[in-house]
């Protein structure tokens, strides 16, 4: 089995895989940056379980955290998303000509449908 080194674009789509830890990111969005408690507030899990998907996406660089007293703020980090949009980017020219291909296909298929609709209210 071929073992590849852990990149920040592995531990970027590693974080991403999880839907609470796209929830949080698409919470973080809307804002400059919120306290862990308001960020956990919407969901139906313990702050533990929170604290833990915070770790995972810091681990990927995915978001900073800073503390004043008491209070640590969450905030996204732009950069390994930026590097994660640039490889797909990569191949989207290959994903675009077989959705293209897809979307003609389905046209045609319409067309047919149409076609033999029009001709069954014909008679």
């Amino acid at each position: 089995m071929v073992k590849f080194q852990d990149s920040s674009l592995d531990r970027t789509f590693a974080a991403l895989v999880d839907p609470t830890r796209r929830a949080i990111l698409t919470r973080l969005e809307g804002h400059d940056g919120l306290s862990v408690s308001q960020l956990a507030e919407p969901f139906a899990i313990k702050l533990p379980a929170v604290m833990k998907h915070l770790d995972v996406l810091s681990d990927a660089g995915l978001i900073t955290r800073t503390k004043q007293g008491r209070t640590v703020s969450v905030r996204l980090a732009p950069e390994p998303m930026e590097e994660a949009m640039n490889w797909l980017r990569r191949y989207e020219r290959f994903w675009s000509a077989s959705l293209d291909r897809l979307a003609a296909y389905a046209e045609a298929e319409e067309a047919k449908a149409r076609e033999i609709e029009t001709k069954g209210k014909g008679r």
